[in-house]
């Protein structure tokens, strides 16, 4: 008898609530500037629960600053987020209905600096490639950047030790 054990390789993160929050309540960005409204034409990527937005939606577009170690590396950019608290994504898996998105894995070691280990992903399969990126060890994490426009989907770490 062969026995299998699912290991997750990677934890996706999305933008936390906590920050989210923050960002509604003072209705500004990390820069000062002015959150936008937005009502969803549909088909926005959402960073509070990262899905799709459905048309009608009312959102905020803001600049938001990925967390890194103080580095040339970290920027601002925009992203979409309800208006209002939402319950966030429903897995910390890949984000089932963005796996066919081309996407740009950028992976950043320890000092905030990217890792020669980033690429595109460009299939609907994206674990074997964030596993081999994760496979390195100085990589710290790795974040899901749109291709064309470059902004910033989702942070993918390696699973903590009692989560594995």
């Amino acid at each position: 008898m062969t026995t299998t054990t699912n290991v997750r390789t990677f934890v996706v993160r999305a933008i936390p609530a906590e920050f989210l929050a923050t960002v509604r309540a003072a209705g500004t960005d990390v820069s000062g500037h002015p959150i936008e409204f937005h009502t969803a034409g549909g088909g926005e990527p959402l960073r509070c629960c990262l899905r799709d937005a459905e048309p009608g939606e009312a959102l905020i577009l803001f600049g938001y600053e990925p967390p890194l170690p103080a580095s040339p590396y970290r920027e601002i950019g925009a992203v979409f987020a309800h208006a209002e608290a939402c319950p966030g994504p429903t897995t910390d898996a890949y984000p089932p209905h963005w796996r066919d998105r081309p996407q740009v894995f950028r992976a950043y070691d320890a000092r905030g600096r990217i890792h020669p280990t980033s690429r595109v992903h460009d299939t609907d399969d994206p674990e074997p490639a964030l596993a081999e990126i994760l496979a390195d060890p100085e990589v710290t994490r790795v974040h899901s950047r749109n291709i064309t426009y470059g902004c910033y989907m989702f942070t993918i770490t390696r699973p903590a030790p009692d989560n594995a």
